[in-house]
């Protein structure tokens, strides 16, 4: 499959999937060789894919936990990290559903479980880290709140860190 993106004369676009993945109230971050800090865990939308199911097929790809998105929050974001390349990137805030954490070396040469407040230092962007704020710190969008109220993360500990 091919990933969505293009490039015209010396321009590059890309369309991506990320997630803010939780468990026990610590964020899923990964890095590779390419740079010198962490990220959410996502990648390239292919040809013809949901960005729902790239993100949990990224996940599980690129770290090998098994992942749930989280009904109802989806943002889009669209940078540039560098000149000449555009980046489009729908995150989406997922629950892992299994915890057999293992890098895909290809890819990523490191993932980790890190708290928010850790995940906010490694992590580059300012965009990335606004939806971690504004989801996992003290402004919560309602979705994530109603998602909580009804009992649907189960994990004590992981309640405790946003109630």
């Amino acid at each position: 499959m091919f990933d969505c993106g293009f490039t015209k004369e010396n321009n590059w676009f890309r369309y991506r999937a990320a997630a803010i993945i939780v468990e026990n109230g610590c964020v899923l971050l990964a890095t590779n060789d390419r740079v010198d800090y962490y990220y959410s865990v996502g990648g390239g939308v292919q040809m013809g894919e949901k960005a729902e199911d790239a993100v949990i097929r990224e996940v599980f790809e690129e770290t090998n936990v098994s992942t749930r998105i989280i009904n109802g929050f989806r943002k889009v974001i669209i940078y540039s990290p560098k000149e000449s390349v555009i980046k489009d990137v729908v995150f989406f805030i997922g629950e892992a559903t299994s915890d057999s954490l293992i890098p895909q070396t290809k890819e990523v040469n490191e993932t980790k479980w890190v708290s928010v407040e850790e995940a906010m230092l490694l992590i580059e962007y300012t965009n990335e880290k606004n939806i971690l704020k504004e989801n996992m710190g003290t402004q919560f969008d309602p979705v994530i709140v109603e998602y909580f109220i009804k009992g649907v993360i189960k994990n004590p500990e992981f309640q405790t860190c946003f109630l």
